[in-house]
């Protein structure tokens, strides 16, 4: 096949959503907390340890704070059913209250894991977003759900439970342009990719990797997306000790846009951590490198 000179639709999609969504420039500077907490079988144990772990980040200067996926309950599907609430109706919502009275109490940006959330006779797993006003602001549904079958290791299918969602997720916040993705959507290049063409300066990630392929693709996965878009990315998970037989890695991390650099990570415990996120570092490096200018989109679509 001739390879085209002119921009495929594609292509055009892309820089037309960058052009048309502009970054907020008023913020270079900002300090994000990850909450690695401990998910135990008691749903209102789990909002008030996931309040005290905000508090404690907000206590340490964060701005945006990100929990971890499935914060509410253990990831089981024992569990995701009846643990499950509506967004819609938020008067019927324990967890969409917390969120919101936190995020407006402290005058933060949330980025709350996520939770299991029922719909129309469906479960997601989702996750939303809170601004300062405590309104919620975006709603991520997980895009790539995790089917896994590795015998004598691993075998789980999130298919079976969850439906999975149909819509990439970019959201305007106080500190900045954010998508959002959910554990397995990490794998997907294309997603980041679409993330950094929109204008996105750091890809929030809520994640359970299992130990398996925590130990092998955790770190690897985060600092791929981070060098190849030249972003930040942060990734929160629970922690080893919760509750449930899905053995979880842990080790919530912020990764630089530079080369893909450990800024700031955790063992495996109960914990949190907070990091300072320079925007700065973007442009040096985009600058540097330009890697937009230097892509052959000629050649990759034709």
């Amino acid at each position: 096949m001739m390879a085209s000179s002119t921009p495929s639709s594609i292509e055009h999609t892309m820089l037309a959503a960058s052009e048309q969504l502009q970054v907020p420039s008023n913020i270079t500077k900002f300090k994000i907390g990850l909450c690695q907490l401990s998910v135990t079988s008691e749903k209102n144990q789990n909002l008030a340890c996931a309040r005290n772990l905000i508090k404690a980040a907000v206590e340490r200067g964060a701005r945006l704070v990100v929990l971890p996926e499935m914060w509410t309950c253990p990831y089981s599907n024992d569990y995701f059913a009846k643990f499950a609430e509506d967004f819609e109706n938020e008067d019927a919502s324990p967890t969409f209250f917390m969120l919101s009275e936190a995020a407006c109490s402290h005058g933060i940006t949330i980025v709350a894991g996520s939770v299991p959330e029922s719909c129309d006779g469906q479960l997601y797993n989702t996750s939303c977003v809170f601004g300062p006003d405590g309104k919620l602001k975006a709603k991520h549904r997980k895009i790539h759900l995790f089917d896994i079958e590795i015998p004598g290791d691993i075998t789980f299918k999130e298919s079976d439970f969850f439906a999975a969602g149909d819509k990439p997720t970019i959201v305007d916040t106080d500190v900045g342009r954010i998508g959002i993705g959910i554990c397995h959507d990490i794998r997907f290049p294309e997603l980041a990719a679409l993330y950094r063409a929109k204008g996105a300066r750091i890809i929030c990630y809520p994640g359970a990797f299992n130990i398996s392929t925590g130990e092998l693709l955790w770190e690897v996965m985060q600092r791929a997306r981070a060098a190849d878009n030249q972003l930040f990315v942060a990734t929160c998970s629970p922690s080893r000790d919760s509750s449930g037989s899905y053995a979880i890695w842990g080790h919530s991390t912020l990764v630089g846009p530079q080369s893909g650099e450990i800024i700031a990570t955790s063992g495996h415990e109960e914990t949190v951590v907070v990091a300072e996120i320079d925007y700065s570092k973007i442009e040096l490096q985009r600058k540097g490198l330009p890697l937009d200018k230097q892509k052959r989109a000629d050649i990759y679509l034709s």
